[in-house]
């Protein structure tokens, strides 16, 4: 506290309170055991409380890692985590600290963890991060797209209409965007995004990542659908391409495809006005965009 206010990741108490427990958030391997670290496995074996999303995972993990556990070992998963978050706020408070982990990755990331992270920041104790394997970051560094600006969108909602209009919200973000997605899902979000945002942006498909069956399949988002259509196995992760931001960058990314529709459309009895608002509305193109392109083609030299 400097001045009577609070720093930056200090509580509005002032420092955290030394006579409470740490929470350590700390991320677990998402594929190979061996992608753990020598200090997660130290914090692994010598934490007195232990909050796992899943238990037997957890203690598979730590046979495969030669960690035995001495401290008491938690279920922290989403449904109890509301009334687990007490429990463990206690256990803080009494001087034990509480290691806090998922089945895969960085607990609060789409995962277990976040209610017990700000219910421990806000009552003043202190909470320290163990970093380490991350789905989100590992399929940027492979996806070969930009990566100097990105969103993390996690999973996608399940319901048709809230899934329709998250993806239209989207269609324009100019950054690289990530999601996670459910195997049984991956082919039927693919195919919504390719209609919501255009079917020649690029995008990449993480699966399995640091596993055995490790796969990275790169294409257009069409692509993608059309070989994700008869199903995936195993964890996915999706990245996306941002939207153009230049009627240069758009040209390379889908304003002549867009422009042969809206020729199709019209040519199938819509008016042109009709198609080019409808043909940007799928392709996840201004509508001034692709007017301009109809109505003002460029021509060849």
């Amino acid at each position: 506290m400097r001045g009577g206010q609070a720093t930056p990741g200090e509580p509005p108490g002032g420092a955290p309170d030394p006579a409470t427990g740490t929470l350590i958030v700390a991320a677990a391997p998402i594929g190979r055991p061996e992608d753990a670290s020598r200090r997660f496995t130290a914090e692994l074996a010598a934490a007195p409380v232990i909050a796992a999303e899943d238990t037997i995972r957890l203690r598979r993990l730590a046979r495969r890692l030669g960690v035995e556990l001495a401290g008491r070992v938690v279920s922290n998963w989403d449904a109890v985590e509301a009334k687990r978050s007490g429990l463990l706020l206690g256990e803080l408070r009494a001087g034990r600290s509480v290691l806090l982990v998922t089945d895969a990755g960085m607990p609060g990331v789409s995962d277990p963890g976040y209610r017990l992270i700000a219910a421990a920041a806000a009552a003043g104790i202190r909470v320290t991060v163990l970093p380490g394997p991350s789905a989100v970051t590992a399929a940027l560094a492979v996806s070969g797209l930009p990566t100097d600006r990105f969103c993390f969108e996690g999973f996608p909602p399940r319901g048709r209409g809230e899934r329709a209009r998250r993806f239209a919200e989207l269609a324009a973000e100019r950054r690289t965007m990530v999601f996670f997605e459910s195997r049984r899902r991956a082919g039927v979000t693919l195919a919504e995004l390719s209609a919501a945002f255009g079917p020649q942006r690029r995008a990449v498909v993480c699966r399995e990542l640091t596993k055995i069956h490790e796969e990275v399949r790169r294409g257009t988002l069409e692509e993608l659908a059309g070989w994700a259509a008869g199903g995936l196995l195993g964890e996915i992760t999706l990245v996306i391409e941002g939207a153009p931001a230049s009627r240069r960058e758009a040209d390379a990314n889908g304003v002549g495809a867009a422009v042969a529709e809206v020729t199709r459309r019209v040519a199938g009895g819509l008016s042109r006005r009709d198609a080019i608002a409808a043909v940007a509305a799928d392709a996840g193109l201004p509508r001034k965009l692709v007017y301009d392109a109809v109505v003002s083609p460029r021509v060849s030299s």
